[in-house]
């Protein structure tokens, strides 16, 4: 989700404009950029699921 479709719970004004401290400290945060931000739920339970597969892979040739 993108913070311009957010409205702030402090000022009741989109987190985009930035009216109140609140507002533009989401908003920066929301800026910064997560590596995961930009990925859907689906795409994320499968990278989930991936990591699994490897580790149990990897811990089944340990034995």
């Amino acid at each position: 989700m993108t913070y311009d479709r957010l409205v702030c719970a402090n000022c009741a004004a989109p987190v985009s404009e930035g009216r109140c401290p609140v507002c533009r400290a989401n908003r920066e945060r929301l800026q910064q950029g997560n590596i995961f931000a930009g990925l859907n739920p689906t795409t994320l339970i499968a990278l989930l699921a991936v990591l699994i597969a490897a580790v149990a892979l990897l811990a089944h040739q340990t034995v």
